[in-house]
C-alpha cells in the first residue's frame, strides 16, 4: 500500500483550511485517511500550520511521501530536515545529541527570520498606510483650495479693475493738463 501525506480540503467556498494528513494514494482527496498530522490555513499573513512533527517525521521514516505542497509545508517546518538528520543518527553518521544541536540552531534561526519578516511585514503596512494618508492630504487640500477660490467674493478682481481704470483715468487727465500747456508755447511761436 503507497502511503501520501497530502492536504485534504476543508471549510467554505473561497474559505479553504486544509489538513494535512496521511493517506492511502488511492483514496479520495477529501475522503479515508490512516491519521491526521495537522492544520494549514493559507487564509492568513502569513499562512498558519499547526503541525505535529514528531509523527510527521515518524511518517517519513516509515516510507510515506508527501505530495508538493505537502513537501514544501514540512520543509517550512524543519521536518525535512528533522529526518535528514535522524537518517544520519540510524547510520551512525552522527550522534542523537549533534542532530538535536544542529535542529535547535536551524530553528532558532528560523524563529529570528520569521519575526523580522513579520516586522518588516508591519512596518511596509505602516508606510502604505502613511503614504496613502498623505496623498489623500494632498488631494482635500487641492479640493479646499479650489472651493475656497470658488466661493471666495470676486474682490481682488473688482479691486484691481478699480486700480487700472484710476491708473487709466489718473493718466488721461495728466495728459489733458500736459497737452494744452505744451500747445500753448507752439501757439506763442507762431505769432
Amino acid at each position: 500500500m503507497a502511503v501520501k501525506i497530502r492536504l485534504a480540503r476543508r471549510g467554505r467556498k473561497k474559505k479553504a483550511i486544509y489538513d494535512i494528513v496521511v493517506a492511502d494514494a488511492r483514496a479520495p482527496r477529501d475522503g479515508r485517511f490512516i491519521e491526521k498530522l495537522g492544520i494549514y490555513n493559507p487564509g492568513t499573513n502569513p499562512a498558519s500550520i499547526v503541525l505535529e512533527s514528531d509523527k510527521a517525521v515518524d511518517w517519513l521514516l516509515k516510507g510515506a511521501q508527501p505530495t508538493d505542497t505537502a513537501r514544501s509545508i514540512l520543509q517550512h517546518e524543519g521536518v525535512l530536515l528533522r529526518k535528514h538528520l535522524q537518517v544520519g543518527v540510524l547510520k551512525g553518521a552522527i550522534t542523537q545529541e549533534v542532530a538535536d544541536s544542529r535542529f535547535e540552531e536551524w530553528k532558532g534561526s528560523k524563529t529570528d527570520r520569521k519575526a523580522t519578516a513579520a516586522d518588516t511585514l508591519a512596518a511596509q503596512k505602516d508606510a502604505d498606510k502613511k503614504a496613502k494618508l498623505d496623498a489623500e492630504r494632498k488631494v482635500n487640500d487641492a479640493r479646499a483650495e479650489a472651493i475656497a477660490k470658488k466661493n471666495a467674493p470676486p474682490v481682488e478682481e473688482v479691486a484691481t479693475e478699480e486700480v487700472a481704470d484710476e491708473a487709466a483715468d489718473a493718466a488721461e487727465t495728466t495728459d489733458a493738463a500736459e497737452a494744452p500747456e505744451a500747445a500753448a508755447p507752439a501757439e506763442e511761436s507762431a505769432e
